[in-house]
This record gives C-alpha cells, structure tokens and sequence, in this order.
C-alpha cells in the first residue's frame, strides 16, 4: 500500500503503548473488496491477551482521569490535527480496507475528526451541579465522574468515524477505551492507534485488539473491570452483547439496525425526489445503516419518479474506489448473494424489475445499482435491512396508512420526509417513530447531534451533549453539619 507515512499501516494490535502480536503467531488475512487481493494481515490476539488489554487499561485510569479537562482536550486536539494532517493517507488506506470510493473516504475522515475536535471542549462543559438543600445545614450536589474501562465494538461499513465518535467522548470523560474493530476493516483502527499515540494520548488510554470476534468479546464483557460497552452493528449481533453483558449490569451504548422510509409528498418535483432518493439510498454502496431502505412515493408522481430515478441511476459510476467513480464494491461476496437474493424475491412476490443489469459488474464484489417497484410488505426487501444498492419503492396516497407502513418495523432509527407542506411534514415528523427525521435533506449527522434510534435500533446517543453522557457517572454528594449563614 503506498502512502506518504508508511508508518500509518500497521498490522500488530496496539495495546499499552505496544504494538502487539499474537501469542500463538496467528494472523488474519486482509482483502481489498475491489480486488480480492491480500492486503496484509492483522495479529489474532489471545485470550489473556485480550485480558492484559483491559489490566492495561485500569492501570492506565487513574492517571488519566486526574488529568485536567484542559490536559485531555489539548491530546485530543492534537489528535484531531494529526488526523487533518494525513487525510490523504487515512483516505487510502480506508478505501483499499472497505471499498469506498476515495472522495467519500476522505469526507469520513473530516467527520471523524470532527468528533474529537467537538468531544475535546464537550469534556470542558460536563459539569455537575449544586442542589438547593431541604435538609438543615447542609450542602447538597452532584458530580460528574467517567464510568471507567469502555470496550467498543465498530463497524466495517464506517472503520474511522465510528470509532473516534465514541472514543472521543470516551476519552474526554476520562475514561480509557478498547477498540475492537471489524475484522474486515482493521487498518483504519490501528491507523487511529498510531496518531494518538504521537498525539500523546498515553500508553493503556487507547489500545486495539484484534482477533476472533466471539473469544474478544466473551472476554471483554464478562470482565468485572469493563464498566461500559459501545457497539455499532446489528441488531442480532447487539442483543448478544447484551446478554454478554447482564450479568456485570454494564453500561450499554448500541447503534444497531435501520430500515428507514423514504417518504415523498404529492407537491414534489419528480426528478428533485428522485435525485435526493438516488443519494439516500446508495451512500456507501447502499451499505449504511441510514440508508433510504423503503422509497414511499405519492400516487400522482409515482411512475415519473420511477422513470427519473431510473435515468438517474443509470449515469451513477461503478468501479474501484481508488478511480472516479460514485459507488464501490461491496464488502464481501456474500453481499452480493443478499443482493441477488433481494431482488430475486421481490420479483418472484410481483415487484418490478426497473433497472438493474448484473453483467456490467466489474468485478466479483460488485453488484450494479438496481430499482424494483410496487413494493409489497411481504416481500424480504421491505422488512429486512439490505446493506445493498438494491432501490425499492412503492405508491402511497393516504397519510395515516403510509404513517402506518413506515413504521411497521421492529427498528426505528432514521426516517426522511420530503415535502413542502409545512402541516405535512409537522403530522410527518410526529408521527414517524424515529429517532431521527430528515426533512428534505440527507444530511442530518454531525458531530453536534445526538445520533441514535429507538425500538431495537439500539440504546443511547452518541455525539452532542448526550454523546459524553454515556461515559459519565452522576456521584451525589451531601455535606452534612455544615455551619449555618447568619444573615447581617
């Protein structure tokens, strides 16, 4: 992989300052989804391994959580720089790991940065606060104190921002982190490890273990010492490390599943729909947990929506992220498998097939953009979260039914509306149950909102005020025989 800092890709873990192999010499091969070629390899930690991160982590504690807010927030505004400062190389090695293409992965780069930048002056404003006493001569409050060890499991589909959007917050509370990331993507993890490391953050604050998913997170969450877990995923994946985690009663922050609806009002422009449509569903190769899923159309522009999305789609570029191209490949061949699976289903229940040619494909992980009408709930491509460039969308004409329909899912994490009535898109917003409602715009995310869903789209928030929140512990404290004030 060539890049301006050939330090930047490491293939070790990275624990208590330490770049770390596995015990046993196990290693896990890495591929470039465009290419099927062999990357490199990442260490397969063991057992104690894994165990001496979280020993590495609690020693480190007490040093970090003594240290000033000022002391935290100038680490990670070093980090926040060192990020800026090797974009390009970050973007690569991002794009090579995943897929995306170049232009987006330097754009999850400015997003991930932006994470550490807000959380390193969050930390400064995570106050506690004085009570008003109703017991005599005495001082009541609270004060705000970090959990402790947070582990966070992260995703292949965002292998940097969802790591510093909750390690930020994390680190800004005062608490040391373990991240366990995906093991498709681990370079972008390590990438972050070596930054924060020339940032100053200290050895055992911010550590990356990698190995067998199932082993690391047996281990991490049945730690008595790890007082918080993180994890951006699936829903299935989600509810285990729930269980992992009852027993200890942890902390828990899930960004799980999505199936968002993409609802468009009678007064919209047809090709406008259709275009801010088209981004909405095939960010991320359609691989994105915010991506439009069910595409609900008003009756009296519904087929013109269908032909404008058609054209549209048609003109996207498909092709090695490293190239000028609009979407990527996706992430493993299985993928594809979903995605014929998807479309397979849905005509065979009676959906059309619009567009969508599997031949022009240039490569094995690939899978062309593809739109199927007339929707149907029965069909798998309605109720389940595709992660795929699969477009699908159907007619609605009463408000209160397409309300119903959108919202007949077991997640609820982000929703789009677009429309201009303003008495619409108020029913619209109320009425949708999400997390998180998009009125004609895609770009609803940033460092300053409070990211989460509802239902089993997870637990917590992360970003905005809510987003430290996770990481911290309100201690009341009562000061009793206090001396009275005597007034003059």
């Amino acid at each position: 992989m060539q890049l301006n800092d050939p330090r930047l890709f490491r293939q070790l873990a990275y624990v208590n300052g330490m770049w770390t192999a596995g015990d046993q010499g196990r290693d896990l091969a890495v591929d470039d989804p465009a290419t099927n070629e062999v990357l490199g390899h990442v260490a397969l930690l063991e057992r104690d391994q894994i165990t001496a991160s979280v020993t590495a982590a609690e020693q480190a504690f007490a040093h970090w959580r003594s240290l000033s807010v000022n002391e935290r927030a100038a680490r990670l505004h070093a980090w926040h720089d060192l990020l800026q400062a090797h974009r390009e190389d970050l973007a690569v090695i991002m794009t090579r790991e995943q897929g995306k293409p170049l232009a987006d992965a330097r754009g999850e780069v400015d997003y991930g940065a932006s994470f550490i930048q807000w959380f390193a002056e969050e930390g400064k404003r995570a106050g506690g606060e004085t009570i008003p006493s109703h017991l005599p001569n005495a001082m009541l409050g609270t004060l705000r104190e970090p959990v402790g060890i947070s582990v966070m499991f992260t995703p292949w589909n965002f292998p940097l921002a969802m790591i510093t959007r909750k390690a930020a917050a994390a680190l800004a509370a005062g608490c040391p982190v373990i991240v366990k990331p995906a093991g498709e993507t681990p370079y972008s993890a390590l990438a972050l490890a070596e930054l924060a490391e020339r940032a100053g953050i200290p050895a055992g604050v911010f550590n990356v273990v990698t190995g067998d998913a199932e082993m690391v997170s047996e281990v991490l969450c049945n730690d008595t010492r790890v007082r918080s877990v993180s994890f951006t995923g699936s829903t299935r994946v989600g509810k285990l490390l729930m269980k992992q985690s009852a027993s200890s009663v942890k902390r828990m922050a899930l960004e799980l599943g999505g199936n968002a609806p993409f609802i468009v009002g009678p007064d919209m422009d047809p090709d406008e729909a259709a275009r801010e449509a088209l981004a909405a569903r095939f960010q991320t190769a359609g691989q994105d947990c915010l991506a439009a899923n069910r595409i609900f159309v008003h009756a009296s522009i519904y087929e013109q929506f269908i032909e404008r999305f058609a054209v549209h789609m048609k003109q996207l570029r498909v092709g090695n992220g490293l190239m000028d191209v609009d979407i990527g490949p996706l992430i493993h061949s299985r993928a594809v498998d979903m995605a014929c699976a998807l479309v397979d289903d849905a005509v065979h229940r009676g959906a059309r097939l619009i567009a969508g040619e599997q031949s022009m494909a240039p490569g094995a992980n690939f899978f062309m953009p593809t739109l199927v009408a007339d929707i149907t709930p029965e069909m798998r491509v309605f109720r389940e979260e595709t992660f795929t460039p699969v477009a699908a969308v159907c007619a609605w004409e009463d408000e209160e039914a397409v309300i119903a329909a959108a919202n007949d899912t077991e997640y609820g994490l982000a929703a789009y509306v677009y429309t201009h009535d303003v008495r619409r898109i108020y029913r619209f917003m109320r009425g949708l149950d999400y997390g998180m409602v998009s009125v004609n715009t895609i770009k609803m995310t940033g460092a300053p909102v409070p990211f989460g869903g509802i239902k089993q789209s997870g637990l917590g928030r992360e970003g905005g005020h809510a987003g430290i929140e996770e990481y911290l512990d309100t201690k009341y404290f009562c000061l009793g025989n206090m001396p009275s004030v005597s007034g003059s």
